[in-house]
């Protein structure tokens, strides 16, 4: 933020809120009257079939669907508390809280180091690191994601050389060194096979003990696993929202029923 309460430090019971939320691309209207509460520290998935608005709704929350031209807002998205609309919010500091992971994993073509360093030499660059600093940026950065092991001897490696899975443990470890209080994850095992994604979602679910994540996948599995709440969304709106064993056994919508038992999407 440039002024006023601080994004990254609000106190809230519920991490994001919306009311009323729509978004049109141009004259295709992707998310109509979404009202939502995700809460602190837990897993939320976003389910639904494809085209349904869920990845829209998730790159809503660091207003990265502003990067598409013709895209139209109205609503509320409000996060620790201050409606990330409002003219004092800084985008960068807001992308700062807020971090991503996309679908397949996207390291850059420099080093090891240099990736983990990128995005505090990006968004925080009058702030000087000593070298030792650094190291130790690098480096608790690469063990919350479970990657020191792996790479501690070969940190001026090129990074797109490492695995697939590993390039999305550094795609994690890139963020962490801004201090993020939300990860947004858009399908980030669908570019894995079964080991990589068995060992990304023990990772993610370590990582909620620090930060609120929402996750969008089409693996109904892998919502059960490891979501504690599931958002099912049809149409752009949001049909059903609760614990995700609820949501899976005990659906209230026909809708969300036939998703979750396989019946379509």
């Amino acid at each position: 933020m440039t002024t006023g309460p601080d994004l990254a430090r609000g106190v809230d019971r519920f991490t994001i809120q919306t009311r009323d939320l729509n978004l049109w691309y141009g004259d295709f209207q992707a998310l109509k009257e979404v009202t939502v509460r995700i809460k602190p520290r837990m897993i939320t998935s976003l389910i639904g079939p494809s085209g349904c608005g869920k990845t829209t709704l998730l790159r809503c929350f660091n207003r990265i669907n502003e990067r598409y031209e013709n895209v139209t807002t109205t609503g509320e998205i409000r996060i620790f508390g201050r409606n990330i609309y409002d003219t004092g919010v800084s985008l960068s500091e807001l992308r700062k809280s807020v971090g991503m992971v996309f679908q397949r994993p996207n390291p850059l073509p420099i080093s090891i180091y240099d990736n983990v360093l990128f995005g505090v030499r990006l968004h925080m660059p009058r702030m000087t690191f000593s070298r030792g600093q650094k190291q130790e940026l690098v480096e608790t950065a690469l063990r919350d994601v479970q990657l020191w092991d792996d790479v501690k001897d070969q940190l001026r490696r090129k990074a797109t050389l490492l695995t697939l899975e590993q390039q999305q443990k550094l795609c994690l470890a890139r963020l962490l060194p801004l201090k993020p209080r939300i990860i947004l994850m858009d399908e980030p095992c669908s570019a894995l096979d079964a080991e990589g994604i068995e060992h990304i979602e023990e990772l993610v679910d370590q990582l909620r003990a620090k930060y609120t994540i929402i996750m969008v996948t089409h693996n109904m599995g892998q919502a059960r696993r490891i979501s504690q709440e599931c958002i099912f969304m049809f149409l752009g709106r949001i049909v059903e929202h609760g614990p995700t064993l609820e949501v899976f056994l005990t659906p209230r919508h026909k809708d969300t029923e036939m998703y979750v038992t396989g019946r379509y999407g």
